[in-house]
């Protein structure tokens, strides 16, 4: 594993996000194709709270004390449970950017880390800090693709009757 790469990659992404945000409506930040699909905004706040209680956490936790049980999540809730789309985009991408910073600067602290700790998870069995490292950046691009197919949706649903399909989608 090419520890470094992923924890650049890591650092890189509060950049990343920061830009795909840039000059977006606050109307069309907080729109929801379906009220089951998450907005820009729900996105982007989801990405601070996993920052903080889920891959952070998790990943010293493994590394340190891989028996110990680790705290519950469950994201779907918090969305609701903390009005994810009531914040303000400016205030979630600063205390995200934050956390990651504090996240990046753990990571880069530590000192010949044991990559291979692993924890035993109810649902995946072994996990080890390597695979919550792994996935912790796949994460964010999970998300960046996310907010890229919102922002399609939005083109599509501005564009009213006119089609898009001269995009490159010939089949619209």
């Amino acid at each position: 594993m090419n520890a470094d790469a992923l924890i650049d990659s890591l650092a890189g992404f509060p950049a990343t996000l920061t830009a795909a945000m840039h000059g977006m409506a606050d109307a069309d930040i907080r729109w929801k194709p379906a009220s089951n699909q998450w907005s820009i905004l729900e996105i982007v706040r989801h990405l601070g709270d996993e920052e903080i209680d889920d891959f952070r956490r998790r990943l010293f936790l493994t590394l340190e004390h891989p028996k110990e049980a680790w705290p519950p999540i469950d994201p779907e809730y918090w969305a609701e449970q903390r009005t994810y789309n009531q914040g303000e985009i400016g205030e979630a991408l600063q205390a995200f950017t934050r956390e990651r910073g504090d996240s990046i600067a753990q990571l880069r602290a530590l000192v010949s880390p044991a990559w291979s700790a692993s924890h035993h998870h109810t649902v995946m069995g072994e996990i080890t800090a390597g695979d919550l490292l792994a996935a912790w950046t796949a994460h964010d691009m999970l998300h960046l693709r996310q907010i890229a197919k919102r922002k399609y949706q939005l083109i599509r649903r501005h564009a009213g009757e006119y089609r898009t399909g001269y995009a490159g989608e010939w089949k619209e």
